[in-house]
This record gives structure tokens, sequence and C-alpha cells, in this order.
């Protein structure tokens, strides 16, 4: 791949990057998200063009509101950079110029999920329905003959999980798994069909052990009770199966 053709993505990864911090805030607080100007959280100074350039206003401003000095939050450059990281992850992991694009935007998109739902315990439904149905249209131009599998996937990704969180709910009288986990798997299954739906499910699994784990290991009581965002641990096991489903087919056998 020539270097025009990747560093374009990254290039506008910050400027998604940023549009990305406004939803993974705004959404879960039912805020607008289009019209509403970005001002300051701590004397309401309305933001202009020069203190929202991804990164560079943030390093000359030192983080601080040109206004009142008050402390901007690493929230918005940690999820530019991390933007930037999916651009480059993809445009490593592919060598196609407009499947680089699309890689990308589900690598965004799901980031934005990822984030929302460790913050906010929520998968909002304004990015798991575009996202599942984003990904019929692209199987059909790409391999029309593969659209049956890959309805057929969404439509097993959402019922299984959703028989899974009725299950649990009768059996131990609590959620637990929200509607919007079914959504994201069935996203997943829209995406990558039928042969990679098993992957995603046992990947989703393993990452919430490696969580609960991880918690663990840092001090924190993990008990039966306690909450863990399911969300980007489908995420992760989402985009490691788009990304890299050719691999993965033929490691374990499938068409």
């Amino acid at each position: 791949m020539d270097a025009e053709t990747w560093l374009w993505p990254i290039l506008t990864a910050p400027f998604i990057g940023s549009f990305m911090g406004v939803l993974i805030v705004r959404l879960p607080a039912g805020a607008p998200v289009v019209l509403a100007r970005s001002a300051c959280p701590h004397c309401g100074a309305r933001l202009t063009s020069r203190d929202l350039v991804p990164l560079i206003s943030f390093v000359a401003l030192r983080g601080r509101c040109r206004h009142c000095r008050g402390s901007i939050g690493l929230l918005h450059p940690t999820v530019e950079l991390a933007a930037v990281v999916v651009a480059a992850w993809a445009a490593l992991a592919n060598h196609d110029p407009l499947r680089l694009w699309v890689d990308c935007g589900v690598g965004w998109t799901l980031l934005t999920l990822a984030w929302i739902d460790c913050t906010s315990f929520l998968l909002p439904d304004v990015l798991t329905l575009p996202l599942l149905l984003a990904g019929l249209p692209l199987t059909f131009a790409e391999q029309p003959d593969a659209l049956t599998d890959h309805c057929l996937a969404a439509a097993l990704g959402y019922l299984s999980f959703q028989g899974l969180g009725f299950a649990y709910q009768k059996l131990r009288g609590r959620d637990g798994l929200g509607g919007g986990d079914s959504k994201l798997i069935a996203a997943a299954g829209a995406w990558c069909g039928l042969a990679l739906l098993p992957f995603v499910v046992l990947g989703s699994a393993i990452a919430g052990l490696l969580a609960a784990l991880g918690l663990a290991l840092a001090g924190r009581m993990v008990t039966s009770t306690m909450r863990i965002p399911f969300g980007p641990c489908i995420a992760l096991a989402f985009w490691l199966a788009w990304l890299y489903g050719g691999l993965l087919n033929s490691v374990f056998g499938g068409p």
C-alpha cells in the first residue's frame, strides 16, 4: 500500500476522534450532538475553532481553558489518539484502499461503543443499529451469495444473546446481558457471517474473563453481582474477526 493511501485515514483520524469524544460524552447524557456548541465545562465559555483543533489545541493550551484556565481533561485527546491507533491498525491489516476506509469506520464505531459502555454501561441504538444495518449492504456488494449467511448470523447472534439474557434473568433475578449486547453481537454477525460468529462469541467470553481477572489482580473484589461492561469484549472480538477473518477461517477450516 502506497503512503498516500494510508496517510489520509491517519490524518483524518484525530478529527473523527474529536467527534467520537463528543458522542462519548453526550449520548449517555441524552444531550444534543450535532446542534449544540462546544463549551468549557467550568466557565461555560463557547469554544471557537482554534480551541477545537484535535490534539494541537490541547497541546497549545497545555490542557487548560483559554478563558478560565480550568483543566480540559484527557478524554478528548486520548480518544483522538485512540482513533489514530485504530486507523494505523487497519492500515497494517489491509492493503485495499477502499476497504481501508470501511475498516476504519467499523473500528471507530466499535471504539466509541466500547468507550461508552465502559463509562456508562450503555450501547446506544443510534450506533449499534446503523452498524448492524450497514453490514448487510456491504456483504451484498462484495459477496451477493453470502447475504443469506450474514442475515442468519445476525439473527442467530441476536436471538442467542437475548435467550442467554432471559435465562440469566430468570435464574438470578437480575439482568446479566443488556439489549445493546444482543444488537452488537447481531452487528458482528451481519459483518462477519456464520463461520466467524462462534469466534466472536468465544472471543468475547475470553475477553470478559480476562477483564475480570485483571480487576482481581488490581485488587478489586470481583463478585457475582459486580457489573462488568461486556460491550468492549464484543467490540474487540468483532474487530479481530473482521480484520483477520480470512486468516481465522483458514486456521479453523472455514470456507
